[in-house]
């Protein structure tokens, strides 16, 4: 219900973000340098605030400390129990994964959510590549599962139904220019795209310990793709990026509206003044949020939301911020 996007919007909106990606992308790494550049990380640290996967020396077990550090061989010897310390990795290795499914291709805010995906893309990779530090990203389109798994070689990835696309990791910020550039040139294709596949696709291979970022509307069902994210959080640091157009929480008073699901092209008209119909969208709308936000707690990601109507550049430099107060009053590990 929540998926269904109208067919034409009033508000007028610049060109495709494909044909003006140069000048959008320039403004983005402006905007992340002056806003976000310090923020995020450190020299060394992670894009979230937690620690390293290098192993440190052991201390005695407190309580809250997390399970799976536990130090076995020290406790058996002083009949203690010990975790084992860890310390920051000399280079980081991120990886997006970024679903640009045709439930993105929509906004009825300041902007499109696929934009929104590109801009999150942008100020993760920006804060990334610094210190020599490495990113790559995997890529998803509508289409389902079927097509196989295509290699990027430079320029626009392949596009087609049921695309999936990996782009290799790498240092530098003209490497990370490329990534982008391949991003924002990623046309969206109709169909459903499966998002458990495309999280999959940062489980295998395994990789080295780092962090992993999903960018999604999360719109496909849970069960899709809660146990590969659960899978990925058992090696790496996740954070959900969610992202929101109003329309998709609540229904306008503006009388009978065409609406059309972008990923089946399923066409329906809404009666908008019925405020029953708009009680119901709204109550199925909030049950599918808190759906997707138990969802992602469960597998232990951190949760970030982004709106079309909203400034995301802020909320994302709010979102670090509770997150280094939370850890610095001892909440988060």
């Amino acid at each position: 219900m929540a998926r269904a996007a109208p067919v034409t919007s009033p508000t007028p909106r610049p060109a495709p973000l494909a044909d003006r990606s140069e000048a959008v992308l320039s403004r983005l790494q402006l905007l992340v340098t002056r806003k976000l550049d310090g923020l995020l990380q450190g020299d060394y640290a992670g894009l979230l605030p937690g620690p390293g996967s290098e192993a440190g020396e052991s201390r005695e077990y407190r309580p809250g400390d997390d399970v799976r550090r536990m130090d076995w061989p020290v406790t058996a010897r002083t009949t203690t129990p010990h975790v084992r310390r860890t310390v920051a990795d000399r280079e980081l290795e991120t990886w997006l994964a970024l679903d640009l499914s045709a439930s993105l291709d929509f906004g009825t805010g300041q902007w499109l959510k696929r934009e929104v995906v590109v801009a999150a893309a942008a100020a993760i990779t920006h804060l990334t590549v610094r210190g020599g530090n490495r990113i790559g990203a995997v890529i998803g389109t509508g289409g389902g599962v079927s097509a196989p798994v295509r290699r990027w070689r430079g320029g626009p990835p392949p596009a087609g139904p049921g695309v999936l696309t990996r782009l290799p990791a790498r240092s530098g910020r003209k490497e990370a220019q490329g990534l982008l550039r391949a991003v924002a040139g990623t046309a969206i294709q109709p169909g459903r795209g499966d998002l458990g596949a495309l999280i999959e696709m940062l489980n295998r291979p395994p990789r080295r310990r780092g962090v992993a970022v999903v960018v999604s509307d999360f719109l496909a069902p849970a069960e899709q793709w809660a146990r590969p994210m659960r899978k990925l959080r058992v090696r790496h640091d996740v954070l959900a990026i969610e992202v929101v157009d109003p329309r998709e929480l609540e229904l306008p008073d503006v009388g009978v509206l065409p609406v059309v699901d972008p990923e089946s092209g399923e066409l329906h008209e809404v009666q908008t003044a019925d405020p029953r119909l708009r009680q119901r969208y709204a109550e199925a709308a909030t049950a599918q949020r808190a759906t997707i936000a138990a969802a992602l707690r469960g597998a232990g990601a951190a949760h970030l939301r982004l709106r079309t109507d909203r400034d995301w550049l802020l909320d994302m430099v709010r979102f670090v911020a509770a997150q280094r107060h939370a850890r610095t009053r001892g909440t988060t590990r």
